[in-house]
């Protein structure tokens, strides 16, 4: 054995006892692994934190022991891996590392619950603890120390003897809603379907079932109600596929985007659109489900189960109808549709006629009564049009329709349209609506007809459109019999045919004209070398007026006119008399001026035949002097030249030319003369200004009258030249004795043939002396007209009528000859006595008028003579349209009043369906105003109201107003149709004798509601009698007529001896037999609590006493009781606000309860012996001693299930608290204590349909009770 030297340790050797960390150095340093450990520590407190919040706001309250075990695991492994990893100066002692643990449990146990902190203490807690049997574990003790500041009451309390809670949440109602957004759907085809929405509100179906009540089902009919379930995996492909529908429309759009112009408002369309993206958004707890169908009918909603075993409930309504959709069209067969779309006005009026209704025919399907909107265009002027309440006939049914809507039908509606007005006339179809409320579109995409396009596709099956043209009228423009034209020889005249009224969709026209010769007095052709003939010109595409090249004098004839498709009517002047104008000639008269003593001149005088004005050429030449040419300008058929050289010589005066206003420079062979002379005496026509011609006209038959003043000495010799057209002629009138003198001249041959104008001149005039004298003054113009002025009405022999509507002006067409204007007078045969004046302008002018009946022309006249009128076409008859009228169907039940003329209708229950059938004359669609009115307690009456209906059919249904009880009177104010629409005839109303009247007593439905909703209290086994004359609890009200039978229901909600029942009212009926009127369903009920009888248990019996040797009784019922007892023999009494109730026996004796009543002494009941011993306390336990959380519907109720731990029989106390927001909290506010005795059961139940934390407070057997009473509160037996 070998020694060495013992020394102090080296340095390198107190480095190996130094402790290393778990990891080396060389991979990470000392002070990055604190980092590194500290970091983490802090994450997962940071974590606590977080699971922390979240426990805070959890509903559920079984979490706080998850939380709790959880981090009281992880803080200890922290603590250990810690303690492991021998981090300097995170390297702890083994107690310090225990200490750690004990403190982050602390922490963990405050955070989540499981160690509360009682700032104000709670003593009763401890001395609950000493008597348990665990009085001496560790969270005793702990409490202890701190003196109730710290206690151990964990998750779901630590109480062995009253353990549990049971937790009772109310859930939202799972709900079902039909058609929550109210639309509306039909079937476009048998194949098409449509998918109705289910909205569900907490609620996840597995079965949902339906039925499909065919339309217009009645029972006897045959047709059956089927019934279809659908599971949840149908429900799922159904709305897969709805989405994938959408999903392939979405993609559709987007692709349609992408080749579309951003700027291209014509792609903007609605079509790609989800059906549900203007729908509300749904909440969270909402769903939407959707069935499938493709059946017309009433579908139902029946039963919509949920997995929680609870059907969800449906709202009303429950039902929706799907029809087929309602349609609209036009029958095939009409005019319009066969091509017969054009029309021309009647022969002589600016209107169709008696053709100017055009019947149509309408086919509408659809679920009666159906309601059809359309309009006309008249050229671009819209008007709207709606007819409602379209079936068939009204057939009575002896069986009621167990449906809600008839079965679709198909209606046949004639349509009468009126063309009046000229131009495009266009009947569309708009929308159609059936009795469901399903409107469909038909003219969306229709577009206007131009004016010109008459192709026969623009009549579909929505619209029909028709022309209604001008028939052409034309007359020869500036030119007729008294007007005529004039040619010149050896050219030709235009005559112009013009049209008047035409329409260019008429163009072109063929117009036929007659050419005739003129012909002398005797008929003959006047030139032989003209023959007569007839012609058709046709006018030109862009032009209204034909042209005719008159070459020949004569008469030139309208005969006939026809357009592309009208006849054309022929205007005054008709015929243009085209005269040949002569060539100017002159008559000359040389005469020497001589003044009675010798010549000083010459004069000429000029008869000058043509047209003024005139001009003379002549020449004058002196002696041997060149000859000189002079022109003379005459404005007359006669003029003078006087000539009175100032120089002497031989003159020689002759004629070489003459021009007028048609002719220029026409030779002249006039005589020549060398002088001539003569003058005196004087003469002037009467009323002439002596420098203006005067005009005469006259109608006599050869002669015409005029005044001549003379001058100078008488009698006088007066010689007048009659000029005329083509001839002339002298008249000399002798020995005219007096200053003024009517002469009467004749008429010149040619005139007084066919009539005309000439002149009278006066050419010389001779005094007593035999002085004569030529005169040159302004004559007299006499205008004869030999044809008199005729009057006719226009229009072939049964065609001169007119119907126009009542008091409405029509326009008789006339055809006048003469010269403008004309006086014309006229009667109605039926009031021949009352004569009527006319004065016109135009020879094709209009009569006005206003009344119907047969009109006669009695006279004519124009300008200058009375006419005659052409018997056979001097009457015109105008007729009215009749009015519309409406009666009261004879098959409509009802009992006819004569002394006021109403119709009373039986009497009826409010809100019933009810109608009357009218049967309607005049021209459909009608329109009918009526009055709704109701008496009032004055004696008159008030109005409701004044609507207006339409109707397309005969007969229609009058709907009644029933929504109102009392009397209700109806009248029919006015009745309108296509002929006097209301819109235009406003204030025309039927008079009051005359006007359908009729009323109907609406009976007032019966009603019953409570007429309090306080809750009721009253005793076990006690009489449901009222508690209070002055209250109204349980009171119900009747509204209706007396006397009423009730039938009412009583319900219990719960199995317990508490428990709460409900009262309904389920019908009333009273002395009209009309069914009820729903209330509001919580005025149909009232909640009546019952309690059991007041009752006293003792928890211990005197014989066998338990802790503290304490008498303690429970009190059961409805605070506060009064306890009557016996103390050795001696009556006393005590009243007690709260349960339990002790006496601590202190004298000798017997003690006996006799009696207990609770709520001021109610429900009052005796008490027998009582008797005492010590046993172990007894245990109870709600929901086995664990915590339940438990969710119910509005109208369920939940079990809570108390599990009792003794010898029964047993009594118990329970009480619901409100519920705490806190996880792990105390219950809050106790809403309501109960205690039940003799169970004799170890479990006992009780139903509740009522929120909170139901909790057991007191628990005692045969023998024992526990908790014990407090000692503050033990009252002694002695008085």
């Amino acid at each position: 054995m070998s020694s060495g030297n013992v020394g102090p340790p080296t340095s390198s050797s107190s480095a190996s006892l130094r402790v290393m960390p778990l990891i080396p150095e060389r991979y990470i340093d000392i002070p990055s692994q604190r980092l590194y450990a500290l970091s983490f520590g802090l994450l997962i407190q940071a974590i606590k934190l977080f699971d922390c919040f979240q426990y805070l706001i959890s509903s559920e309250g079984s979490s706080a022991p998850h939380y709790g075990r959880k981090w009281l695991l992880v803080d200890l492994l922290f603590c250990l891996a810690l303690s492991r990893l021998r981090i300097p100066r995170l390297n702890y002692a083994n107690s310090i590392v225990v200490l750690q643990v004990f403190g982050f449990a602390l922490m963990d146990g405050l955070l989540f619950g499981g160690i509360r902190l009682n700032v104000l203490g709670d003593p009763t807690r401890i001395h609950r603890a000493m008597s348990s049997p665990g009085m001496l574990s560790i969270s005793y003790i702990l409490s202890l120390l701190t003196f109730g500041l710290v206690t151990s009451e964990s998750y779901g309390s630590k109480d062995i003897h009253l353990a549990g809670q049971h937790t009772v949440r109310m859930s939202p109602i799972s709900t079902a809603q039909l058609n929550p957004y109210s639309q509306r759907f039909c079937l476009d085809s048998a194949s098409s379907s449509v998918l109705v929405p289910i909205l569900l509100n907490n609620s996840s179906p597995t079965l949902l079932r339906y039925t499909i009540t065919p339309l217009g089902y009645v029972e006897s009919s045959g047709a059956k109600i089927e019934s279809v379930t659908l599971s949840a995996r149908d429900l799922k492909a159904i709305e897969n596929a709805r989405l994938e529908l959408l999903r392939a429309k979405s993609s559709k759009q987007e692709y349609s985007d992408d080749h579309v112009d951003e700027y291209d408002d014509e792609h903007e369309t609605d079509d790609s659109r989800d059906p549900h993206s203007s729908l509300p958004r749904l909440q969270t707890t909402q769903s939407l489900v959707h069935i499938r169908l493709s059946k017309p009918g009433t579908i139902r909603l029946k039963d919509v189960h949920d997995p929680s075993g609870v059907d969800a409930r449906i709202f009303y309504p429950s039902d929706v109808t799907i029809a087929p959709c309602p349609r609209a069209q036009f029958v095939d067969g009409d005019s319009l549709f066969r091509g017969d779309n054009v029309k021309c006005a009647a022969a002589g009026l600016n209107t169709l006629g008696e053709e100017k209704d055009v019947q149509l025919t309408l086919g509408i399907f659809g679920v009666p009564p159906l309601s059809l909107k359309w309009y006309k265009d008249i050229n671009g002027r819209r008007e709207q049009f709606v007819v409602e309440g379209i079936e068939t006939e009204h057939i009575s049914r002896s069986e009621p329709l167990t449906s809600s809507y008839n079965s679709p039908q198909e209606v046949r509606v004639p349509l009468t349209v009126s063309a009046e007005d000229f131009g495009v006339h266009t009947y569309v179809l708009e929308s159609v609506t059936d009795a469901i409320g399903n409107l469909e579109h038909l003219s969306s995409s229709w577009s206007p007809a131009k004016y010109g396009d008459l192709s026969p596709e623009l009549n579909t099956n929505i619209s029909r459109s028709l022309r209604v043209l001008h028939r052409p009228t034309m007359a020869f423009k500036g030119c007729g019999p008294q007007k005529p034209s004039f040619l010149r020889i050896g050219s030709n005249v235009s005559l112009v045919i013009d049209a008047q009224e035409a329409d260019s969709l008429d163009s072109p026209w063929d117009v036929k004209v007659r050419y005739q010769p003129p012909t002398d007095e005797f008929g003959k052709s006047v030139n032989k070398r003209l023959r007569p003939w007839q012609q058709t010109i046709h006018t030109q595409s862009d032009k209204r007026d034909v042209t005719v090249e008159a070459d020949s004098p004569g008469d030139y004839t309208i005969v006939d006119i026809r357009g592309k498709y009208c006849e054309g009517d022929i205007l005054s002047p008709e015929t243009c008399t085209v005269v040949e104008l002569p060539k100017p000639a002159a008559e000359i008269e040389w005469r020497r001026i001589h003044e009675c003593s010798g010549d000083t001149g010459v004069a000429a005088s000029l008869v000058l035949h043509g047209t003024p004005p005139f001009h003379v050429y002549y020449r004058m030449q002196r002696d041997k002097e060149p000859a000189r040419e002079l022109v003379k300008t005459f404005y007359n058929s006669r003029g003078e030249m006087t000539l009175q050289p100032s120089q002497s010589g031989h003159y020689i005066y002759s004629f070489s030319h003459m021009s007028d206003a048609n002719y220029n420079k026409v030779d002249m062979k006039g005589p020549t003369i060398d002088q001539i002379v003569h003058p005196l005496a004087s003469a002037m026509f009467a009323e002439s200004s002596g420098r203006d011609r005067m005009t005469i006209n006259s109608c006599s038959e050869n002669s015409v009258e005029v005044d001549v003043n003379l001058g100078g000495t008488g009698p006088w010799n007066l010689n007048l030249q009659l000029v005329g057209p083509q001839k002339s002629e002298i008249v000399s009138f002798s020995g005219i004795d007096t200053a003024r003198r009517r002469l009467q001249v004749a008429f010149p041959k040619d005139v007084n043939k066919e009539g005309g104008s000439f002149e009278i001149n006066i050419i010389s005039v001779e005094d007593s002396s035999g002085c004569k004298r030529t005169l040159s003054i302004p004559g007299v113009t006499v205008n004869v007209k030999k044809v008199k002025p005729t009057a006719r009405f226009y229009g072939k022999e049964g065609q001169r009528r007119v119907v126009t509507l009542d008091n409405e002006e029509a326009s008789l067409p006339l055809r006048l000859t003469g010269d403008g204007p004309w006086g014309i007078k006229y009667h109605i045969l039926e009031r021949a006595e009352q004569i009527h004046f006319a004065r016109l302008e135009s020879p094709n002018g209009h009569l006005r008028v206003k009344d119907k009946g047969l009109y006669e022309i009695l006279e004519v006249s124009d300008s200058q003579c009375p006419g005659t009128v052409i018997a056979q076409e001097s009457s015109y008859e105008v007729d009215w349209v009749p009015r519309p009228s409406a009666t009261i169907s004879p098959d409509t039940e009802a009992i006819y009043e004569p002394y006021n003329g109403t119709y009373i209708l039986p009497a009826i229950c409010e809100g019933t369906n009810a109608h009357v059938d009218f049967d309607l004359t005049g021209r459909p669609p009608f329109q009918i105003m009526y009055n709704i009115a109701r008496p009032i307690d004055s004696g008159g009456t008030r109005l409701l109201n004044q609507p207006t209906f339409n109707s397309i059919q005969p007969r229609t249904r009058f709907q009644l107003h029933t929504l109102e009880p009392g009397r209700i009177y109806y009248e029919v104010k006015q009745v309108g149709d296509t002929a006097y629409p209301l819109s235009k005839h406003k204030g025309i109303v039927i008079p009051r004798s005359d006007r359908p009247l009729f009323e109907q007593e609406v009976l007032m439905r019966p009603s019953a509601r409570f007429a309090s909703l306080d809750r009721l209290s009253y005793c076990l086994h006690g009489s449901l009698v009222p508690q209070g004359m002055g209250s109204g609890s349980g009171v119900i009200v009747l509204q209706g007529t007396p006397p009423f039978e009730l039938t009412i229901s009583v319900q219990n909600l719960a199995a317990s001896e508490r428990f709460t029942e409900t009262v309904s009212i389920e019908t009333v009926k009273d002395v009209s037999r009309c069914e009820q009127r729903l209330p509001d369903p919580q005025e149909r009920s009232i909640w009546v609590d019952v309690a059991e009888s007041a009752a006293i248990v003792p928890s211990e019996r005197r014989e066998h006493f338990c802790v503290g040797e304490v008498a303690h009784f429970q009190l059961e019922g409805i605070p506060p009781w009064t306890i009557g007892y016996h103390v050795n023999g001696k009556a006393y009494s005590q009243e007690a606000k709260q349960s339990p109730f002790a006496l601590a026996q202190r004298q000798p004796g017997e003690f006996k309860i006799t009696s207990i009543a609770q709520q001021q002494k109610m429900c009052k009941s005796a008490v027998t012996d009582l008797t005492y011993a010590v046993h172990p306390l007894p245990t109870a336990q709600v929901g086995h001693g664990n915590r339940i959380f438990q969710d119910i519907h509005e109208g369920d109720q939940a079990e809570i299930k108390f599990t009792l731990i003794g010898e029964p029989p047993f009594t118990f106390t329970y009480q619901r608290s409100e519920l705490n927001p806190r996880k792990g909290g105390k219950p809050g506010k106790v809403l309501e204590t109960h205690t039940v005795s003799g169970v004799t059961t170890m479990e006992y139940s009780i139903f509740s349909a009522l929120e909170g934390v139901w909790t057991v407070t007191f628990i005692a057997d045969h023998y024992c009770r526990y908790p014990p009473a407090q000692p503050d509160r033990i009252l002694d037996q002695r008085p």
